[in-house]
């Protein structure tokens, strides 16, 4: 914990010094500074029971890589990944609670830094509100890469499979790609349009219903909020503020009752131009040894160990931005991914030998 505190306190002082706005720049190197004082108290609490904070190795390597790292992936998937270790922090501190070896000082002074976390995760969410658009391209753009890479990388296992030539598989897996990015794009051009279309109606009959049957409306929030067991007063003040802002009372009935608000409405062009951009770049990192004209067999592994690669890549980025584990989220991309690769492999392998088409 004190060598956590450490690192994260220098990753927020340093990147402090490259954001471009300045209230961002100042809050972050506000939270270096409380990372710090956390700091402080673990190298205490270490000292008071016979343990020499110095001997504890900070790898500097380390952590100018996680920097350069967090300046690679921008402000907004960097915020997702300090929260996932806020969020480590606070759970482990709450265990740290309850232990009897702690003295009352200590639990005292710790509750001080759980409250420091949780401000943290206040603070996160006030950003990422601001990023929410940013990050719905990211898995946009992440999962239109892994489909690609998935789809190319079980095709070209297929190929070279049946039959065995580098530039057979290389020709085949770039115009099922081609097709593939052209059906995603289009696919999800579609479905985000139909999504919109719906959403956007729900919401103007919404906004007609609050300007015209305000009284029905502010009945149904008033019942709903009881039921979730808020007090009669703060029920009768948020229904009298309804009452008397249409808008306010559109909002409250979207967002509890249909779970939709305009912010979470996607643009089905930008969802459908990262979807099939991204979806061309997964699908020819697999096919690159079969266009460098590899032996086949070299050809085939190369791939695979590039496809497990971005499978890995793609795998944290999609856990980071969606608040997942990372380590399962990777190891499922992964396995899901080279298992359907190889048994593509097996089916056609089994068609040469069935059909005599190999060519190697």
């Amino acid at each position: 914990m004190y060598k956590d505190e450490v690192e994260t306190s220098i990753i927020y002082r340093e990147l402090s010094k490259y954001m471009k706005d300045p209230k961002i720049s100042q809050k972050l190197l506000e939270l270096s500074e409380v990372e710090k004082s956390h700091a402080d108290f673990w190298r205490s609490f270490l000292e008071k029971r016979g343990v020499d904070p110095d001997k504890i190795r900070i790898s500097r390597t380390a952590l100018r890589l996680k920097i350069a790292l967090f300046k690679v992936l921008g402000y907004g998937l960097t915020l997702k990944i300090l929260e996932l270790g806020e969020d480590e922090a606070i759970k482990s501190y709450s265990k740290l609670l309850s232990s009897p070896e702690l003295s009352e000082d200590e639990k005292q002074r710790l509750r001080k830094i759980l409250e420091d976390e949780l401000v943290h995760e206040e603070e996160f969410e006030e950003e990422e509100s601001r990023l929410k658009s940013f990050l719905m391209h990211v898995r946009d753009a992440i999962l239109g890469m892994n489909d690609g890479l998935v789809e190319i990388l079980s095709v070209s296992a297929g190929l070279a499979g049946a039959y065995g030539d580098p530039i057979y598989v290389a020709l085949g897996g770039s115009i099922v790609g081609i097709g593939g990015a052209l059906s995603m794009a289009v696919g999800t051009y579609i479905s985000v349009k139909a999504q919109r279309d719906v959403k956007l109606g729900t919401l103007e009959r919404i906004k007609l219903a609050a300007r015209y049957a305000t009284n029905i409306l502010v009945e149904r929030v008033k019942a709903s909020l009881l039921k979730r067991g808020y007090s009669r007063d703060a029920v009768d003040k948020i229904g009298e503020d309804a009452r008397a802002n249409p808008d306010i009372l559109s909002k409250i009935v979207a967002e509890e009752e249909y779970g939709i608000s305009e912010e979470s409405i996607e643009n089905p062009r930008i969802a459908s131009l990262y979807t099939g951009i991204f979806y061309i770049i997964g699908a020819f990192v697999p096919l690159i040894p079969y266009f460098l004209g590899l032996p086949i067999l070299y050809a085939l592994i190369l791939s695979f160990l590039m496809a497990a690669s971005m499978l890995a890549v793609s795998g944290t980025i999609v856990a980071i931005s969606s608040g997942l584990a990372i380590k399962r989220k990777v190891v499922e991309l992964v396995l899901s991914g080279l298992g359907s690769a190889l048994a593509t492999y097996g089916i056609g392998a089994l068609a040469s030998l069935l059909f005599g088409i190999h060519t190697g």
